[in-house]
């Protein structure tokens, strides 16, 4: 009953938070000094043309009248047109939004793999060579900023060693000679779909630099976040029996210690995972990546209102959304949460 009572609790907190953001997101596009109308009918503009404009737009309405009318479409998943494609906001995120999907999940598992063996190992051989060269590594890939981690890449793999792709999704020589359907918008899924393995393994190369860029701040906050973890669990009385025992070091540290250190490492997993969707956006434009990112910067530099506030308000949703299911994991694992 507890557990329900924190998960309605949640809920209502987390609405909240997103009806939030979409009102101060659409008092701030309302606000600033631009006429939408005439970004929507172009430069060679009528008046007759802007007014027409204003009336199908609906920005001749009061304020509050259009924040309702937005309220109102938002519940029906409909985030108004695009004044730069001319397409509805939300067909054009959905597209968009499965590319940058592909590219987070691929740089959070590497995350993930890297980051959580290596903060273990550092915790085990405390303040050795190992340690030193671990926490370096953490506060490097924390510190440093993701554009100059990509161009580094880029200027080793592609110019001196020339074993990977540049940038962009997909070959376009590959694209054309071995093309496949698009069902999911997740390349590397439609291609093994479509068993076409020739273009997959050609998505998989173009990933490689994108994920490994973005994954080098998640990898810095997990490394530091276990390895401290580890090294308060490693004192606990329990592991110091169980090496008594002679259990094996492996099952100790990996089984007993990584246990009870992992879950307040998976705040961290899940607060990565969201800032690296907000991170992502200048490492698509690095690497030419036709993501959320990409999409939100043609919005800005063309002024196009409803797509920033549409990319905005995904990209808060998604934030609010995996908090709420790392809340309800963690309250899961451990009771105490609950209450």
């Amino acid at each position: 009953m507890n557990f329900v009572r924190y998960i309605i609790s949640r809920s209502f907190s987390s609405i909240f938070v997103v009806l939030g953001v979409v009102f101060v997101v659409f008092i701030v596009s309302n606000v600033v000094p631009s006429d939408p109308a005439a970004l929507w009918v172009g430069p060679k503009a009528t008046h007759s043309a802007i007014q027409a404009a204003r009336e199908r737009l609906k920005l001749d309405e009061p304020i509050l009248v259009r924040f309702g009318y937005f309220l109102r479409n938002l519940l029906r998943l409909d985030l108004g047109v695009s004044i730069r494609t001319h397409n509805p906001v939300a067909y054009d995120i959905r597209k968009a939004l499965t590319a940058t999907l592909e590219l987070l999940l691929i740089a959070e598992f590497f995350a993930i793999i890297v980051g959580i063996p290596l903060g273990v190992l550092a915790a085990v051989h405390r303040n050795s060579w190992l340690d030193n060269v671990s926490r370096l590594f953490a506060v490097a890939g924390v510190s440093l900023p993701s554009f100059w981690y990509g161009m580094i890449l880029q200027l080793l793999f592609f110019k001196w060693l020339g074993i990977l792709p540049l940038s962009d999704r997909i070959d376009t020589f590959v694209s054309l000679i071995h093309p496949f359907e698009e069902k999911t918008g997740f390349y590397l899924i439609d291609t093994l779909l479509a068993r076409n393995y020739v273009a997959f393994f050609d998505v998989l190369k173009h990933l490689v630099l994108p994920a490994v860029t973005l994954a080098a701040y998640p990898i810095g906050l997990i490394t530091r976040q276990v390895r401290s973890m580890m090294v308060e669990v490693l004192q606990e009385n329990y592991i110091r029996t169980a090496f008594a025992y002679a259990i094996s070091e492996r099952k100790i540290y990996f089984g007993y210690a990584l246990k009870n250190a992992i879950a307040p490492a998976m705040v961290t997993v899940a607060l990565s995972f969201a800032y690296t969707l907000v991170g992502a956006f200048l490492v698509e434009l690095i690497f030419n990546w036709p993501g959320l990112g990409r999409y939100a910067a043609n919005a800005i530099l063309s002024m196009d209102y409803p797509a920033i506030v549409g990319v905005t308000i995904v990209a808060s949703v998604c934030y609010v959304l995996i908090n709420f299911i790392v809340d309800l994991i963690q309250a899961k694992i451990d009771p105490r949460i609950r209450f």
